[in-house]
């Protein structure tokens, strides 16, 4: 990509964070660090990589997304918000008992989501289950399922990569947001699941591991996963990112993983990501 389409990818990726701070301090409620730290990927899949159309969501021929990690939901609204599935402005009512935007995906009431997720696991299930049929009915879609690394402990993400594998779903990308923590610390000491590259070469998929805060590197995991169609083997591109990413206060803090911003701090987290987009502008 030109150095101009990439400062646009990281100027959206500062609105989507910000979006992501509006809903939750709007919610007083929410998981604002795991849906920083997808914030550029989540960028990447909706500004380049998908193809989607945001006037007609349910667009047959639509690549499709899994948000598995449903917890992160806040990033994802922020996304589609400001590729225009429904305004910017309605992420404010994120949670309220009046509002369609639920405190998890909801595919009947958002535009633009796919799968209605929350119980970790389930989602990289239907991610392969879509990826299945695309392939049964001989559509040329693409699937992409997000999924957190504290969701690695859930038996279900191995049976689905064990299944997209046997079934040689090359049109499955599966993403796993390495951010090291979940809702109860560090992933290494609540439950290991190092070495996470070699578990999902071992079930059968091409790996590649990435910078998830690269959009140049993302561009070329994704370029990998569409050399890989054809070849019979899933991609699993395994992302190190930082848990609240942008956010000075919130980088690398568990306490983040599910607690919202009050007055103070959604102001001081607006005033890091203000700051970000004026040094790329200056750039």
């Amino acid at each position: 990509m030109t150095d101009k389409e990439k400062k646009q990818l990281q100027l959206t990726a500062v609105r989507v964070r910000e979006g992501i701070l509006t809903a939750t301090h709007g919610a007083k409620c929410g998981h604002p660090g795991g849906s920083l730290s997808a914030a550029d990927v989540f960028t990447y899949l909706y500004f380049r990589e998908m193809r989607i159309d945001p006037a007609n969501p349910r667009w047959e021929d639509r690549d499709r997304f899994v948000l598995s990690k449903g917890h992160t939901a806040p990033g994802l609204y922020s996304t589609l918000a400001n590729r225009g599935f429904f305004p910017v402005e309605d992420l404010a009512t994120l949670r309220h008992i009046d509002s369609y935007l639920q405190g998890h995906p909801n595919m009947t009431t958002v535009p633009g989501v796919d799968m209605s997720t929350g119980s970790l696991g389930q989602g990289l299930s239907v991610a392969a289950g879509m990826a299945k049929g695309a392939k049964f009915l001989h559509k040329d879609v693409n699937v992409y399922a997000v999924v957190g690394d504290g969701e690695l402990d859930e038996g279900q993400i191995w049976e689905a990569t064990m299944f997209a594998a046997h079934y040689k779903l090359d049109n499955l990308c599966v993403i796993v947001d390495l951010n090291g923590l979940q809702i109860d610390g560090p992933t290494a000491q609540v439950m290991n699941t190092a070495p996470v590259d070699e578990k999902f070469a071992a079930f059968g998929c091409d790996v590649v591991n990435v910078d998830g805060h690269d959009f140049d590197a993302l561009e070329a995991a994704f370029a990998r996963f569409h050399e890989n169609h054809g070849s019979g083997k899933p991609t699993a591109i395994l992302m190190k990112t930082l848990k609240g990413k942008g956010v000075s206060y919130m980088e690398g803090q568990a306490a983040w993983h599910g607690k919202a911003p009050n007055d103070e701090e959604y102001a001081r987290g607006m005033a890091d990501l203000a700051a970000i987009r004026a040094a790329l502008e200056e750039e």
